[in-house]
């Protein structure tokens, strides 16, 4: 396979990684599918960072574009192009990192609820044990099934950041060897 077309291929994965971050990043803004607490302030600072929307979403996405634009025929699809590709895909590892992080410490810490009395975040000691305890989960009395909502949701974030910084590590070693020895275009007999 040609570096071209692999960079086609790759920018065709990170598309549905980058707008799937999106989507989990946003949801996460509605715990219990309830605007209130948004509203109110009552959500993780994990989800405030927006790991999905900024790190996973806008700084793949924006990579992912060029790196298509790479695999076409056009003023991208030569040598100079190719190393422009390697930054953009570093700038994509960056975001997926960011991403990875954000949903990690969100998965550790868990879902900022309201307690038998108070509002806070009962698992932030766990050092993330609560997973494996599905006992505890009951400390969270509002939003409703905010646990599973957060775990589900982040767990999506991990893998999907996870897969982002795998496509672009390989796409910056693709710019590599297609910056060194082109982008294998069909050469035209004139």
């Amino acid at each position: 396979m040609c570096t071209g077309k692999c960079s086609r291929c790759i920018a065709g994965i990170l598309y549905p990684l980058a707008v799937t971050s999106i989507i989990c990043n946003i949801l996460l803004f509605f715990p219990g599918w309830d605007v209130k607490y948004a509203q109110n302030g009552q959500l993780t600072v994990q989800v405030k960072y927006m790991g999905g929307l900024v790190g996973g979403g806008l700084m793949v996405l924006i990579p992912a574009l060029y790196i298509h634009l790479t695999g076409t025929g056009g003023c991208c699809a030569n040598r100079c192009g190719m190393f422009l590709s390697i930054a953009f895909a570093a700038l994509g590892v960056a975001g997926a990192l960011y991403s990875f992080i954000v949903a990690l410490l969100g998965l550790i810490h868990g879902p900022y609820c309201r307690g038998i009395l108070l509002w806070g975040t009962p698992f932030e000691d766990s050092k993330g044990s609560y997973l494996g305890h599905h006992d505890q989960w009951s400390k969270c009395m509002e939003p409703k099934n905010v646990v599973e909502f957060n775990v589900a949701l982040f767990s999506t974030l991990l893998i999907t950041s996870s897969l982002q910084l795998v496509f672009c590590a390989t796409q910056m070693i693709n710019g590599l060897f297609g910056c060194l020895c082109g982008t294998c275009r069909n050469k035209e007999v004139l």
